[in-house]
């Protein structure tokens, strides 16, 4: 795997980067995927944080997404459609990007049927992922995810999420790699080893939170 694929793992879970907190995210994620909008005091509630400490974590993540009554509908996982479908327990869902899709099997400890399309293509790609199994299934087993690594995440969404797309195959993702030379393409399952590194970092995060005895970040 090329440097670009093995930095990601420590850039992405970098608080002072990208502004995600995993004593945040992870409850909240957690909460979104029964499929309803988020009050800060119930994410304050879950997290174990003041209504403060929320709202300065998630003013962090400058892509937070919300609806008009103030309540919290994505960070990563949304409730608003993207190309990336992400379905758990029946409940139809949606993500940020297609490593998103990799990721949270494993944080939210749930099974997730995924269907993106092709940004080139408009093709449609199929995945199976489990939490414990990892991925299952591939259609079409040729599939690949394009990775980034911009100079800055300052806005996670645009500056990555955004860039990072499921092919049906190497050709498939030719012509947007002839514009975006700084990406790559991998295969699904080398995918799935940079999410399963970052689900690890974040879960590692969380427990050293709640081994100082300090369960939000913020």
């Amino acid at each position: 795997m090329s440097d670009l694929s093995t930095q990601l793992s420590q850039r992405l879970t970098g608080t002072e980067e990208t502004g995600l907190d995993a004593g945040l995210l992870i409850p909240l994620l957690r909460l979104l995927v029964d499929g309803d909008p988020v009050t800060v005091e119930q994410l304050a509630a879950v997290a174990g944080c003041t209504l403060d400490e929320v709202r300065r974590g998630l003013a962090a993540v400058p892509d937070t997404e919300y609806d008009e009554q103030g309540r919290i509908i994505g960070q990563g996982l949304t409730l608003r459609p993207t190309p990336h479908r992400f379905t758990v327990a029946g409940e139809e869902l949606y993500t940020w990007c297609a490593l998103d899709t990799l990721i949270f099997p494993a944080l939210l400890d749930r099974p997730a049927r995924v269907e993106s399309v092709s940004p080139t293509s408009g093709e449609p790609i199929r995945v199976t992922v489990d939490p414990t199994a990892g991925v299952t299934s591939v259609e079409p087993a040729t599939a690949m995810v394009s990775l980034v690594n911009p100079e800055k995440i300052t806005s996670i969404r645009s500056s990555f999420c955004n860039q990072v797309h499921y092919f049906t195959a190497p050709e498939d993702a030719a012509a947007w790699l002839a514009v975006h030379p700084a990406a790559e393409v991998v295969t699904v399952a080398e995918a799935y080893g940079i999410a399963a590194d970052l689900t690890a970092a974040f879960l590692n995060q969380t427990d050293a939170a709640v081994a100082d005895d300090c369960h939000c970040c913020c």
